[in-house]
């Protein structure tokens, strides 16, 4: 069955690669719109590769949000095809209403809505594939180019998948089918080692503070009590893990080991990368720093091969933004959630800790901050609105939590927007609406855990 499965929504995304194929031959301008986390500029990326090298042109966009403002923008443009990467399943209803010839290349829960013959709407879940586990935007905008013999990009959309958190516990799904692509390639190797962050380039302490995938409770965002846990091992906490003996590797691997498991996992690398960007994962986190920073331009061009200076100037923005995952940590450890029956909330207007909202919800259930069977709110306020970061864990999911559900119909109560995955979704909100769109949540979320067949 679930070859089944695969094999359609290959057959599917042949029918994109085809429509791509005939637009860069017939001379168009190839028209790409992709959301501006790691793995839509992963995405955008991946795409952008491949229309270059088939010596084709396109004009790059990277939004936060498809809203009906933007949708009404680019209908007014002059274009044959739209490519919408890593967003647009959510929207098929405005998107219908488009003259020119679109892909959409996504991953995310899909509107219930049937498409014109001039739309081919590559998403897993149309084909009974979990989006949030087996594909990202970045694989499904892979899978729309990879019979055009682009094997060597399948590590990009990696990259994105790590992006979503989807290869934590090792890749399964159609990511699987991306990697063997990108082992193929040469372009990915896979060894047994430590997932601690930046091992090759940051002091051993930093390198442990700034591991949030997986997470080490105790240590993860925690720059102090990483230097204490290293001191206490006997090991000296300012040199890079990889200028440790080979005992002094060994000592602090199985130490970290009996913190999480997990940290000892399959590694994934790109050989020909330099330094920073080998590590699948780092690659990814600099994305996202650019992304989070609102440098599109910036993670694209690294997507796209740029190195030298960009890759300074990103370097720069995700230490930057690591400061501030720590600033939040202590914020969550400081404030705690906000306790509601089935969910829990955090709020802030702090500019720096709205930037990191959907991280440290994430990494707060993780390492024990927050409450493990509650859903987390990550409310962040934008002037009238507020942006929200849904995050659960994988044992909700189980008990039947659906986030990108519950945030989607309860924001549309307020005039706002949302959707995702089961287990990450966001929304925006009107900010008069907080309260009264807290307890439509909190009632959505008890409705779903008592229906869970």
């Amino acid at each position: 069955m679930t070859q089944h499965k695969q094999h359609s929504l290959l057959n599917r995304s042949a029918e994109a690669c085809n429509m791509l194929k005939k637009h860069i031959d017939e001379g168009h301008v190839i028209r790409v719109i992709s959301h501006n986390d790691a793995d839509g500029l992963s995405a955008a990326g991946v795409i952008t590769n491949a229309i270059k090298e088939e010596g084709g042109q396109f004009h790059v966009t990277i939004v936060s949000r498809l809203q009906m403002d933007v949708i009404n923008d680019l209908k007014k443009e002059n274009y044959e095809l739209f490519v919408f990467c890593d967003m647009g399943s959510a929207c098929l209803k405005p998107l219908n209403s488009f003259k020119a010839d679109i892909i959409i290349a996504d991953h995310h829960q899909p509107a219930d809505v049937e498409t014109g013959d001039n739309i081919v709407h590559v998403n897993p879940h149309l084909f009974g594939v979990d989006g949030s586990r087996e594909l990202s935007g970045a694989g499904s905008t892979y899978l729309c180019i990879r019979d055009l013999d682009k094997k060597h990009l399948a590590y990009l959309a990696l990259v994105g998948a790590f992006g979503d958190m989807q290869g934590e516990d090792g890749f399964m799904g159609m990511n699987k089918l991306i990697l063997q692509d990108a082992i193929e390639s040469g372009t990915v190797e896979i060894h047994e080692g430590l997932k601690i962050a930046s091992k090759s380039t940051e002091a051993v302490y930093k390198s442990l503070a700034y591991t949030f995938k997986p997470a080490l409770p105790g240590l993860t965002g925690d720059l102090e009590g990483s230097q204490q846990f290293l001191e206490q091992l006997g090991l000296s906490y300012g040199i890079k893990f990889t200028d440790l003996s080979g005992e002094e590797q060994d000592l602090l691997k199985d130490a970290l080991i009996q913190i999480n498991p997990k940290i000892l996992s399959e590694v994934y690398t790109a050989p020909k990368e330099i330094s920073y960007l080998q590590d699948l994962e780092d690659f990814s986190d600099i994305l996202d720093a650019c992304g989070k920073n609102k440098k599109y331009g910036l993670g694209l061009s690294l997507a796209l091969g740029e190195r030298g200076e960009a890759l300074d100037t990103a370097l720069k923005l995700r230490n930057n933004y690591r400061s501030q995952l720590i600033k939040g940590m202590e914020w969550v450890k400081k404030e705690g959630a906000v306790q509601l029956n089935t969910i829990q909330y955090l709020y802030s207007e702090d500019q720096i800790i709205k930037k990191v909202m959907g991280t440290i919800a994430s990494v707060g259930l993780t390492v024990g901050l927050l409450d493990e069977n509650k859903p987390v709110l990550g409310l962040s306020r934008l002037h009238k609105d507020i942006k929200v970061s849904g995050r659960t864990l994988r044992p909700m999911i189980e008990r039947g939590v659906n986030l990108g559900k519950a945030l989607n119909e309860c924001s549309s109560n307020f005039g706002g927007q949302g959707g995702g995955h089961d287990i990450a979704a966001g929304a925006m909100i009107p900010y008069e609406a907080k309260d009264e769109f807290l307890h439509l949540v909190d009632q959505a979320i008890a409705y779903q855990l008592e229906n869970n067949s």
